[in-house]
């Protein structure tokens, strides 16, 4: 990992770029002044909602606030380019068709990278991928399945677009997406199509845009009608995104009705379940109710929740999600001082998808905080520091 500033490191460097004072950005940001001072200083993580405001009031996106890791030369940058330029060229696929079982090994192989979070891996095949996928669907003509493969492999290349924090990039790769998911007739090739379009909205901080997109693509979803295990988790996976999005808006009421609709579908289905790269079960939306609890200044109730998740995760769970669950209880005992119990639960989020802990922003704020906060001469945590460029 290339040394990087933190999102808080970015904001003072923007910030007197700009010219501006911190009490003028703070009023503008609707934030304190305090509050500022502390993430400039790496003595309070700029959460998300933070940086979303901050990033409105000087006139910059989220993903220039949030710093980027990869801007030198460096393979991950080589292989960012390749799937860049694959997804530019989505209708003049290089590749030819390949075998029926060779693809289905390749686009199942592509869902587990994803799901352990084994991005480097991910990217590597990425390009060849989306190009075999599409030189069969192309061939096919209009086969729903050929084309919902397709968008299944544009679900995985948003995924690691985003988590690299290449925001123009999944930007992209969700278009591509749309259009073959349209190719599908497939409604819920759609639905997980609309989960990735709120998330660029949930990325660039536009949290009431995203709900746009979410309540819009639930009320496509109902009316088309279904049943069974992919129709819930499409539906189910799309009120947890609503739960996000609401949650940092500070939109209670909508968090609570998300997660009651969420709650509600997962008691009619056995576990979590993963289909066409979303996540849906009873255990999830408990992951995503401990992370709203966060967004609505409520880590003690998050903390609460952590205890027994922490020490038993749902099980069916993929690393990409147990790993953000340590991550989001490493920032609840953060906002409580448990300083102690932050450091554990990243250390876990390192053990169980080492590549999301290394460049989630949340992960590298906490981080930081705890370095700053007179835990340098802690071996563990200048370890985990150094891996993800902060030090």
């Amino acid at each position: 990992m290339e040394n990087t500033p933190a999102a808080g490191e970015n904001i003072a460097v923007l910030r007197k770029a700009r010219g501006v004072g911190q009490a003028k950005l703070a009023r503008e940001a609707k934030i304190s002044i305090s509050y500022l001072t502390k993430i400039e200083t790496g003595l309070r993580p700029a959460t998300p909602p933070a940086v979303a405001a901050i990033a409105k009031a000087l006139h910059v996106t989220t993903a220039r606030i949030y710093g980027q890791p990869f801007l030198g030369p460096s393979e991950q940058a080589d292989l960012l380019n390749d799937l860049r330029g694959a997804v530019r060229r989505h209708t003049l696929p290089k590749e030819d068709t390949p075998p029926t079982d060779e693809l289905a090994a390749s686009l199942n192989k592509a869902a587990q990278l994803r799901a352990d979070t084994r991005y480097l891996e991910l990217l590597r095949i990425l390009p060849s991928l989306l190009g075999q996928a599409t030189a069969t669907a192309l061939d096919a003509g209009g086969d729903a399945v050929a084309w919902s493969q397709v968008a299944d492999v544009y679900g995985c290349a948003y995924a690691v677009a985003h988590r690299l924090g290449q925001p123009d990039l999944a930007d992209m790769i969700v278009s591509r997406q749309a259009w073959a998911a349209q190719q599908t007739w497939n409604p819920t090739a759609e639905a997980a199509t609309a989960w990735n379009e709120a998330g660029t909205f949930q990325s660039a901080g536009q949290y009431d845009d995203g709900l746009a997109i979410i309540e819009r693509a639930i009320s496509k979803y109902e009316s088309a009608g279904g049943s069974g295990p992919e129709y819930v988790v499409a539906l189910g996976s799309l009120h947890l995104r609503g739960v996000v999005l609401a949650s940092r808006h500070r939109d209670k009421g909508a968090t609570m009705d998300h997660l009651r609709r969420a709650r509600s579908l997962s008691g009619q289905i056995d576990g979590d379940v993963l289909q066409h790269n979303l996540t849906f079960g009873a255990g999830n939306t408990a992951l995503y109710e401990l992370a709203a609890h966060i967004e609505l200044d409520q880590p003690n109730k998050a903390t609460e929740m952590s205890d027994p998740l922490m020490q038993a995760p749902p099980s069916g769970l993929k690393p990409n999600r147990v790993g953000r669950l340590f991550i989001d209880v490493a920032r609840a005992r953060l906002a409580v001082k448990d300083v102690v119990g932050a450091e554990e639960a990243l250390k876990k989020a390192f053990a169980v998808s080492p590549q999301m802990a290394e460049i989630h922003p949340m992960s590298r704020e906490v981080l930081r905080v705890l370095f700053v906060m007179h835990q340098r001469g802690r071996p563990d945590l200048m370890a985990m520091a150094k891996r993800t460029g902060l030090a």
